[in-house]
Parts: structure tokens; C-alpha cells; sequence
């Protein structure tokens, strides 16, 4: 007779500690948005049952079944944003770029550069930025956003600071929404973006939350002038960093599209 009460083989902790990593990883992904109390009351929901189960309290452990197994589609449809950001993050080469060095394969395979007038833009934010004229630029990678350029005036036409300061100036019909940039090509103009339920600086207007939601849920990068102050704001990733110089807006583009620094343009 075995003296331990459960076996434990070495296959067991390797998933006891795979699941706890991607348990973490998306408290981490919630963290801050109303999510995460569903997401802490399921997970707890999920241990009561397996603590039902051990005990073979089977009228409590089919009463709990059932429910998990019924709700499995409504958290489907709950978490819907949540889980089209976590697949998003896998199919991108952003998610290797942590364990760069552990998984360099990976990352020289899905790595990718992309072409870039990156002068024009630069230079268009710093004007505008000391104008005080209001602007928010999407700049695509992988994920054109075809969706959201469907909500706006398609222009496509090269990039130039004339052109965006034109567009983004106040008495434009084009100045609301934001310029969608794909293929080094202003692509179009007041496209409607989606706005993030992220607890954000109270003091971020409807574009920096346009920005930050536009990132979470595609692999763009958004940038942000600010019509109040002329600040001008970054974001990636669902994360935003704020009142930034045009050199630290330049050094992000460069590092987040893997541009040539010499002349803006990718190897």
C-alpha cells in the first residue's frame, strides 16, 4: 500500500506549474480592468469544486459541474476582449520578445521591419505639439485594422507633416478620429477606434483612451497630442507613457518598428 495519500509524478508539477504561469499571466493581462474580480471569482469557483470533488461530495460536485459547464460559454462571451488580447499576444512577435535570449529561434523567425517615414511624423507631432493641435496617429504592424479604416475618409497618400498637420487642424472635417498609417502610407483619416474600460490618468482625454484601446486590441502602436497642454503621449500594448519629447517618441518608433536609425527606414 502507497504511504502517500496522492501520487505524484514529475509530469504533475510540470502542470501545477504550467498552469499557475498562465493563471499569472492572466491576472496580469486583467490586472486593472473590471475583469479581474470575474476572473478571481471563477478561479475561486474552480478550487471549491476541486476541493468537492477530493471529498466525492457528489450532489455539491454535480451542482457545481453543471454550473461550470452551462457558464463556460457566457464567459466566453464576457471575457471576449480579455481573450482576443491573450491570442493576439501569443500570434505576435511581442510575446517571445521577454525570453529573447532563451528562445532566439523564435524570435529571428516571427521578427519583422517595417518601412517608415519616420522624419515626417516626428516633425508633424512636434508642430502640432506646440500649436496645441489635437492628433491621434495609429501606426499598423501586422495587423492592418481594415475594420477600423472602414470607419473613416480613406486617403492614402504619402506621409508628410503638411499632410498631417492639415488633417488634425481644428477646423478640418477630418480632425476627429484617428489617421491610420499602414505600409509607410496615410491609409485614412476619423477613424472611430475603440475606447479602453483600463482604469487610466483621470486626466487622459478621449483620445489617450482611443490610443490605449486601439493597442490592446491589435498589435498598433498610437501616438497622442494632446489638445490641452500639447503634450505628447506613446502607447503599445495597452500601456501609455506620457508628456514624452519628440526624441524619446523617436527612440520608441525606431525600437518598436526596428527601424535604421540613420535614416528611419528598416534594414
Amino acid at each position: 500500500m502507497s504511504l502517500l495519500f496522492i501520487e505524484i509524478r514529475f509530469l504533475d508539477i510540470i502542470d501545477v506549474i504550467l498552469v499557475a504561469g498562465l493563471l499569472f499571466a492572466l491576472y496580469k493581462m486583467l490586472k486593472g480592468t473590471v475583469a479581474i474580480n470575474i476572473f478571481l471569482g471563477i478561479v475561486a469557483l474552480f478550487l471549491i469544486w476541486q476541493v468537492v470533488n477530493a471529498f466525492q461530495m457528489e450532489l455539491l460536485s454535480e451542482i457545481l459541474g453543471a454550473f461550470i459547464s452551462v457558464g463556460l460559454v457566457a464567459l466566453i462571451i464576457i471575457f471576449q476582449p480579455e481573450i482576443r488580447q491573450f491570442l493576439l499576444a501569443v500570434g505576435t512577435p511581442n510575446f517571445f520578445k521577454k525570453y529573447e535570449s532563451r528562445f532566439s529561434f523564435l524570435t529571428n523567425y516571427f521578427k519583422q521591419r517595417f518601412d517608415f517615414e519616420l522624419d515626417g511624423v516626428i516633425t508633424a507631432c512636434q508642430r502640432m505639439s506646440e500649436q496645441k493641435v489635437g492628433a491621434l496617429i495609429v501606426v499598423t504592424r501586422q495587423n492592418e485594422l481594415n475594420q477600423y479604416v472602414q470607419t473613416g475618409q480613406l486617403v492614402n497618400a504619402s506621409i508628410s507633416p503638411t499632410l498631417i498637420e492639415n488633417i488634425f487642424f481644428k477646423n478640418s472635417p477630418l480632425h476627429d478620429g484617428a489617421m491610420i498609417i499602414t505600409n509607410n502610407s496615410i491609409t485614412a483619416a476619423a477613424c472611430i477606434m475603440p475606447v479602453t474600460k483600463k482604469n487610466i490618468k483621470r486626466t487622459a482625454g478621449l483620445r489617450h483612451r482611443a490610443a490605449v484601446g486601439i493597442t490592446e486590441v491589435s498589435d498598433a502602436i498610437a501616438v497622442i497630442v494632446s489638445e490641452e497642454n500639447g503634450n505628447i503621449s506613446y502607447s503599445v500594448k495597452g500601456e501609455i507613457e506620457y508628456n514624452i519629447k519628440p526624441e524619446r517618441l523617436q527612440q520608441n518608433l525606431i525600437a518598436d518598428l526596428g527601424l535604421d536609425i540613420n535614416n528611419g527606414k528598416s534594414n
